[in-house]
């Protein structure tokens, strides 16, 4: 029974066998908005170089494009997945993709580095797009529609992550990089309108007052946490700024943990996120969001590495992105599957899925086409486990809760991709071979980043096998302890 004040799982629209014009708009609107704001975490990636000429910068300062991105998504995430649940979901929606709007003009006018940074910051505030949809199509669809659903724009995820590679590699061959942002700009001035006229909004169910002492709380340890994460590899690890800041996070995120158990109308409610279904599901997504993040970063740098490092082939931009457009369909189209299973046997599937990919990635490494499948198995482990995190976060959420526990498992997702980005970093920096005047990742640096990866993801299936049964029941929501 649930406890007083709490509802259940949240309550769907009368079922039906039959998908309806209606639920197929309703599913592609919300999933083109969440595959926008996908792009733009590696869209940027491939032109980096470009970025430094053309905005008289160095490497470390064109890295902020990416990290404002990063950080202010860390803060967005959570807080609008909270107001959503108190001011409407799709109003939030609304809000979050024309913040992608608005940040990708900027981007796209922006002809020196401050306001680039302030572009990609506003960007930042569009993360949410991705929970807040997930959220309303769980909501939105019949039930037999909503997990598949829900699949297709959880996968968005990942499709958006590796599809930006092989875009931005054309953008950067054929056209000015400019066009990147311009692309945006025209995929969220389509999904904006769409959602506003085609997409209802829910009842909200929850009740209180935002928590802001919670979210400025949360927001510090997460900023104090990636800041380091993201810039450790330039500040040093052992240096006093990167350590100092790791260990004020880890008092901020206590402090907030401890604040959110006093508050009547917490930012997350820290009880019922440490019940086993869902501690376990977010524990989860972070060796998922690792493994996914790996893959990026250890496939087109590596197929565009000279050959004379023994694996690289010397490769362009534009086939470096290529190489990943295979996993991104395969994410895409497997993410589906995930929906005809039960949502933990899917995570775990899924997560063993994707160990095999990178296992594969130690041992053939002598053809680019082999590279392409581990990649591409990878891809499909993903789409399955991406797919089936929202399904088991639904079902054991009260329903005034759900846009906040949706939004944390999108951040335990990013936390996760910058643990992948931090380790993977150091591992391709500290295990090199020497080329001339360069230090370059060795075969062995890769080998282990594989290796890791592989354990993260068997360490994920671990974990949704010890998921308990009853949160993949819609009827056993919410439980007295």
């Amino acid at each position: 029974m649930p406890r007083t004040g709490e509802t259940t799982a949240p309550p769907l629209p009368a079922t039906s066998s039959q998908w309806t014009t209606k639920n197929i708009v309703i599913m592609l609107v919300i999933g083109i908005g969440a595959l926008m704001v996908s792009l733009t975490q590696t869209l940027l990636v491939p032109v980096m170089p470009d970025l430094a000429v053309n905005l008289h910068t160095s490497a470390d300062g064109v890295a902020w494009i990416l990290t404002s991105t990063l950080l202010v998504s860390a803060v967005a995430v959570p807080a609008y997945g909270r107001l959503g649940d108190l001011f409407g979901i799709r109003r939030m929606l609304l809000i979050a993709l024309g913040s992608l709007v608005v940040g990708s003009v900027i981007c796209g006018l922006a002809d020196n580095l401050a306001w680039m940074i302030v572009g990609r910051s506003v960007v930042g505030l569009a993360s949410a797009v991705v929970p807040l949809g997930i959220s309303l199509v769980g909501v939105a669809l019949p039930p037999d529609k909503a997990r598949s659903g829900i699949a297709v724009v959880s996968a968005m995820l990942g499709v958006g992550g590796a599809l930006g590679l092989p875009l931005a590699g054309v953008i950067a061959e054929y056209a000015d990089y400019h066009w990147l942002f311009w692309i945006c700009v025209i995929g969220g001035a389509v999904a904006l309108p769409a959602v506003g006229l085609l997409v209802p909004e829910p009842p909200t169910s929850a009740q209180g007052r935002f928590d802001i002492p919670g979210t400025l709380l949360l927001g510090a340890g997460i900023l104090a946490l990636l800041l380091p994460l993201s810039q450790g590899e330039s500040w040093g690890w052992g240096s006093a700024r990167t350590l100092g800041l790791l260990a004020l996070a880890a008092v901020l995120l206590v402090v907030f943990v401890l604040a959110e158990l006093r508050i009547e109308s917490p930012l997350v409610d820290v009880r019922t996120t440490s019940r086993p279904a869902l501690l376990l599901t977010n524990v989860a997504s972070v060796c998922v969001g690792f493994a996914l993040f790996a893959t990026l970063i250890g496939t087109a740098s590596y197929v565009q590495a000279p050959k004379a490092t023994g694996y690289g082939f010397g490769a362009s931009v534009l086939v470096g992105g290529l190489c990943m457009l295979p996993g991104g369909l395969g994410i895409l189209f497997f993410s589906p599957v995930s929906a005809k299973m039960k949502p933990r046997t899917a995570l775990a599937v899924g997560a063993l899925i994707i160990a095999v990919g990178f296992l594969s990635r130690i041992w053939l490494t002598g053809a680019i086409w082999q590279v392409v499948v581990g990649a591409s198995i990878t891809g499909v482990g993903t789409g399955i486990a991406y797919a089936a995190m929202p399904g088991l976060i639904i079902h054991a959420t009260p329903r005034a809760e759900l846009a906040a526990a949706n939004g944390f498992n999108t951040l335990c997702r990013s936390v996760g991709s910058s643990l992948a980005s931090a380790i993977g970093g150091s591992i391709l920096a500290g295990v090199t071979i020497k080329l001339g005047e360069y230090e370059i990742a060795s075969l062995t640096a890769y080998r282990i980043l594989f290796g890791v990866c592989a354990g993260a993801a068997v360490l994920g299936a671990l974990l949704a096998l010890l998921i308990p049964k009853h949160a993949e029941s819609a009827d056993a929501a919410m439980h007295d302890e």
